[in-house]
């Protein structure tokens, strides 16, 4: 492996190696990094010219690395981890607000929540530039894959801080036209009606369990973890399903079922790295979530 050849490497085709080792694919990776998969492929084949080597095997199961592949790979992800820090030292000095803040939340969250809490703080600061990654998959703020994020639980990461921003009523809700079809939810008739869950995700059925009603996932006639897309078949009148109370809100068609029985409220956090808390306009952008949400809870 020449040693000219290391020198000379473009830290951009280290990062799209490291995340196509890390994701498997190519295809997995251009999601991740939020660039096409023949961009990807470039960028590979022009690190593998460059080192005179290949770095992937490749089957219909994925890419997997070879030896010079795995050996890079350790390199790169200390690489990456020192890229970060030195980031984060340099945003820890600026002074001013002008920049982007990256925040991340669920897909309803950040739908129905979110955008509205932006408004006033837009309207105060324009200077800021905001950058929204929606998803339910929890991004990386160790890697820097947002700088706030919006999530239901704490994280446990020492390098992270999370302030507990509210506690947001939860409910179960119908739409007036599922109700005129089946007719009212009661206790005693729970199983003849269409239900929402999840997927893989086990919150709902522990909160049934919790309200004394075990059930299997087999109990629920629409399956799925992405949340913004449950809670539109919910609004589409397709069964009944949980849901916030103030997104409810916004559709004065759905009926809030079962009032009486008892919903545990999901806990709203504000993450952000312990490095950057300092930062003016990160803490602009905090502090005006933390009394978005503070009102809602």
């Amino acid at each position: 492996m020449p040693a000219a050849a290391l020198t000379a490497l473009d830290w951009r085709l280290l990062q799209t190696f490291l995340a196509a080792a890390e994701a498997g694919s190519l295809g997995r990776a251009a999601v991740a990094l939020g660039e096409s998969q023949p961009t990807l492929s470039r960028r590979v084949a022009e690190l593998e010219a460059a080192l005179g080597q290949p770095l992937f095997e490749r089957s219909p199961r994925g890419l997997a690395p070879t030896p010079v592949g795995r050996t890079l790979l350790g390199h790169a992800r200390r690489m990456q981890q020192q890229v970060a820090h030195m980031t984060l030292a340099v945003e820890r000095q600026a002074r001013t607000l002008a920049g982007t803040v990256r925040i991340t939340a669920s897909d309803l969250v950040s739908q129905c929540l979110l955008l509205p809490a932006l408004r006033p703080l837009r309207d105060a600061h324009p200077e800021i530039q905001i950058e929204l990654a929606p998803g339910d998959d929890v991004a990386d703020l160790l890697r820097r894959q947002a700088d706030i994020a919006l999530r239901m639980f704490r994280p446990r990461e020492p390098a992270l801080i999370a302030r507990r921003l509210a506690d947001l009523p939860v409910g179960l809700y119908a739409h007036r036209d599922y109700l005129a079809r089946h007719g009212l939810v009661s206790l005693q008739t729970l199983s003849r009606h269409h239900w929402i869950g999840p997927d893989r995700g086990e919150q709902m059925l522990r909160g049934f369990a919790q309200a004394g009603h075990a059930v299997t996932r087999d109990f629920f006639a629409i399956r799925t973890d992405h949340s913004a897309l449950a809670w539109q078949a919910v609004c589409h009148g397709l069964g009944v399903g949980a849901g916030l109370c103030q997104v409810a809100a916004q559709t004065p068609d759905l009926v809030r079922v079962l009032p009486d029985v008892a919903v545990a409220p999901m806990a709203c956090w504000l993450v952000v790295h312990r490095e950057l808390r300092g930062t003016p306009r990160l803490r602009v952008v905090a502090d005006a979530l933390t009394a978005a949400f503070s009102a809602r809870g």
